[in-house]
């Protein structure tokens, strides 16, 4: 038993608090860094996609009654070989043979395709 004038004390001391405080920083900090590059792996996808998509419509395109020539982007749209033109990347059709290159934003951001 307890003499009745000590005090229960109940509760978290500061040390504790900051303790937990301090734990919950270094795990935060660890799931940040661990996402962080999550979002270019997608991006990167996103670009190789896009361009594999366009490289599938030239060579359909090629293959159609179109004399032995690539598309221009709008051609490939037009002819229902794309959906809608790609906003990364420019075609530029040479003949018998076609280079697909990212574009130039007009907005001054950087293209995300520009590496792939």
């Amino acid at each position: 038993m307890r003499p009745p004038r000590e005090r229960v004390e109940a509760g978290f001391t500061l040390i504790e608090l900051l303790v937990v405080i301090v734990i919950l920083g270094v795990l935060s900090a660890i799931v940040v860094f661990s996402v962080r590059g999550i979002n270019d792996k997608g991006q990167g996808s996103a670009c190789k996609t896009d361009k594999s998509t366009i490289q599938t419509a030239e060579e359909a395109y090629f293959a159609t009654d179109n004399r032995g020539t690539y598309g221009t982007m709008e051609q490939l749209v037009t002819g229902g070989f794309l959906s809608t033109a790609s906003a990364w990347y420019d075609v530029a059709p040479s003949g018998a043979t076609y280079t697909i290159t990212p574009k130039t934003l007009q907005s001054g951001q950087a293209n995300p395709c520009a590496g792939v």
